[in-house]
């Protein structure tokens, strides 16, 4: 991995700041970064988020994560061993903080050293078969022995199995809920031991957050923008291996599966991603050479707190007229809203800023904006 100056050092007042920020009411990570750009700092953020949702529309304030309450969560997470480390800080997985939706604070149980070196991802079906689970060992292990980290998702299956075969050589695991919310619950020792031996456990959500279905996505996320390439072992049709897979893609990254039987129908959805291009996998070296050539390329752009200037726009009644009139269920892409409106980038940001704090857009992938 390309040696890199980190650009972030929070004080520790400034980190229950971000946490307070990234906790309070629809605040995710990209409006967390737009509020950041626009005021400089989350302290100043989180003093405007009442007048913004005001203006974005909202009948009452969102609702601000308390101090008290961050403070308990730090607390948390200290004596379970973990801590919060901000995208841009030393401890941070680099490839992950260049993702459009990174996480502005990841708390962090293990060894930073095992977050910063360059990560395969292995994933795949739950109710696994024998075969695969070994042939996932085979592959964590021979990956493990060429320099690589193994991250994954602590699932039970494929999951558990790259997890176990890479503990000697290095493991990230990737929690769908908070530190002090396993899942599932059996494999509580397992990211103990992983943690115990020199890898690391992740989440970007509270402490005792139990994990919902829809945070297996957000999660999956986190495992492929940290990687450099994805390895799907085993998938059904409507895997969330799958999503996983997609995701990576969209990131960039390079997506690898491994062929199974046609007549197995764990098999079907890496054989689906075979026939869409993803490289074919019967041994580590065919991702290993791939992988080979990127691992030397510098990494480009990163998650950067600006300078403080107090300054914020405030948009004209017609140009927000003009802006809302323009948005609808269908994503839009902010450059359109731009050059429609003819109002100014920054007024535009703004408008939309306001209308997400009041609940009423929603900011996706890729710079595309649409109501809820």
């Amino acid at each position: 991995m390309d040696e890199r100056t980190r650009t972030t050092k929070l004080t520790d007042a400034e980190r229950l700041d971000w946490l307070q920020l990234i906790r309070s009411d629809n605040v995710g990570p990209r409006t967390f970064r737009a509020l950041l750009r626009h005021y400089g700092s989350a302290r100043g953020a989180l003093a405007a988020l009442p007048d913004l949702a005001r203006r974005g529309g909202a009948s009452r304030a969102p609702r601000a994560f308390a101090r008290d309450e961050a403070e308990k969560e730090v607390a948390a997470l200290k004596k379970l061993g973990a801590r919060l480390v901000a995208a841009g800080e030393d401890g941070y997985p680099p490839r992950l903080e260049r993702i459009d939706d990174a996480p502005p604070l990841l708390a962090v149980a293990g060894d930073d050293a095992a977050l910063t070196r360059d990560m395969v991802a292995i994933v795949g079906s739950r109710n696994a078969s024998a075969a695969g689970q070994k042939f996932a060992q085979r592959l964590a292990r021979e990956l493990g022995e060429a320099g690589f980290v193994i991250i994954s998702g602590l699932a039970r299956g494929i999951d558990q199995a790259a997890h176990r075969a890479s503990l000697a050589s290095g493991t990230v695991a990737v929690l769908a809920g908070g530190h002090a919310q396993i899942y599932p619950s059996e494999h509580e020792p397992l990211c103990a031991e992983i943690v115990a031996q020199g890898g690391a456990a992740i989440s970007e959500m509270p402490v005792g957050h139990a994990p919902r279905a829809r945070d297996f996505p957000r999660r999956n996320r986190l495992i492929s923008g940290a990687a450099l390439g994805v390895v799907i072992v085993e998938a059904a049709q409507r895997s969330g291996s799958l999503i996983t897979a997609r995701m990576a893609g969209e990131q960039g990254r390079e997506v690898f599966a491994v062929p199974g039987s046609p007549l197995d129908p764990r098999a079907a959805g890496a054989n689906d991603l075979l026939k869409q291009g993803a490289t074919l996998v019967t041994e580590a070296a065919d991702i290993i050479n791939v992988l080979r050539p990127i691992m030397g390329r510098p990494l480009t752009g990163s998650f950067e707190e600006p300078a403080d200037d107090g300054k914020a726009i405030e948009p004209q009644a017609s140009e927000r007229s003009k802006i809302l009139a323009l948005l609808g269920p269908t994503p839009v892409s902010l450059d359109d809203l731009i050059r429609l409106s003819g109002a100014s980038p920054a007024a535009v940001r703004a408008v939309v800023l306001e209308l997400e704090l009041a609940g009423r857009i929603e900011r996706l992938g890729g710079g595309l904006v649409g109501l809820v």
